[in-house]
């Protein structure tokens, strides 16, 4: 299944399973941004995001 941007939990989802011992609160929105472009399923264009859809996904990790 392919992801887009405003797939939020679904990505959140996809990172937790990838990083499951990852703190949320040591992440920085630069490397947010690299792993979900980094993730096999997504497919979107990575300059389509901005600081409230990191936020969205960020809140749901």
């Amino acid at each position: 299944m392919e992801m887009k941007w405003q797939d939020s939990q679904q990505i959140a989802e996809a990172l937790y399973d990838r990083f499951p011992d990852l703190d949320p609160r040591t992440v920085r929105f630069t490397d947010l941004h690299r792993w979900i472009c980094e993730l096999e399923e997504f497919d979107d264009d990575p300059k389509k995001s901005n600081e409230k859809i990191l936020e969205a996904i960020f809140l749901g990790i």
